[in-house]
């Protein structure tokens, strides 16, 4: 686990809550990020918040503390990482539909969860192979195929999805091999494997349940066990170790890959201008 000694906090946080008034509260948001000196990414959607802030532990505390003054966020529940700056160049608020976009607006979570496993729970499954009733576990990556590539857990499904609305479709046909399993959704910070769980229960999917807290909150409470890889992050730091440290990886920001550290070196690691993706298409 990094020092909480580095000077800044990274956090991670969202509620899936009737939110009517994001056009009033929205200048309210942006008002203290700017008086806290916060950077990162809000998203006020009528289906609730999402967030990914960064600053020094005095401001971050202030700002929960004023979130959480709003009733309807007292218990939202906030994953930290810790960095030496801030991975965030600016500071955005957001008017969003949805918080992440599956186009399917009877999946409102607010109403109510598909079942959630801890990270504790989910690696004594993973270590013995089945759940607690003896069914095999089935791991399912419900993140864009980008994102698996740079990480995932071991033997799981991957649907190799290029965004999130592609998911329905997808996991509709793959639900009679499924039959018999226990099906673990996850993503990275769990906004999207709970849409996924209540979608899969929605359609017939008898044993289905979400990492609470995604990726993420696996590595703060567990590390790597079960993991291969880094996990990706929409931050200039690309892509997470299992101790939440930076795994040193890139980003290209021509064709939007990440240029791993085994990948080849120089001149196809030159950031920004070509990497071994866009080696593939360069002309000779």
């Amino acid at each position: 686990m990094p020092s909480s000694s580095a000077p800044i906090v990274n956090i991670a946080a969202y509620k899936f809550i009737g939110f009517d008034d994001t056009e009033a509260r929205r200048p309210q948001f942006q008002a203290l990020c700017r008086e806290l000196d916060l950077k990162g990414t809000i998203l006020l959607t009528p289906e609730g918040i999402n967030l990914f802030l960064a600053g020094v532990r005095a401001s971050i505390d202030r700002f929960l503390a004023w979130l959480r003054s709003d009733e309807r966020f007292a218990d939202i529940e906030v994953k930290e990482s810790y960095s030496d700056k801030q991975p965030f160049k600016r500071m955005l608020v957001k008017l969003k539909s949805e918080i992440i976009t599956m186009k399917m607006p009877l999946i409102q979570p607010e109403k109510g969860r598909a079942p959630a496993i801890d990270a504790k729970t989910l690696k004594r499954w993973l270590d013995a192979g089945h759940d607690d009733d003896g069914k095999p576990v089935v791991m399912m990556d419900t993140r864009n195929a980008f994102e698996v590539d740079v990480g995932t857990f071991d033997n799981t499904l991957d649907y190799r999805i290029k965004k999130f609305s592609d998911f329905p479709e997808v996991v509709a046909q793959h639900k009679e091999e499924l039959e018999g399993k226990t099906v673990v959704t996850f993503c990275t910070g769990g906004i999207r494997c709970e849409k996924a769980a209540i979608h899969m229960q929605q359609v017939g999917y008898d044993s289905v349940y979400q990492l609470e807290g995604g990726i993420l909150k696996y590595f703060e409470e567990v590390g790597g066990a079960h993991y291969t890889g880094s996990c990706f992050v929409f931050d200039y730091r690309t892509a997470l170790t299992p101790a939440l440290e930076p795994s040193g990886e890139i980003r290209c920001r021509d064709c939007g890959n990440v240029i791993k550290a085994e990948d080849p070196a120089e001149p196809l690691r030159i950031y920004g201008k070509l990497c071994p993706h866009c080696a593939n298409d360069a002309p000779a």
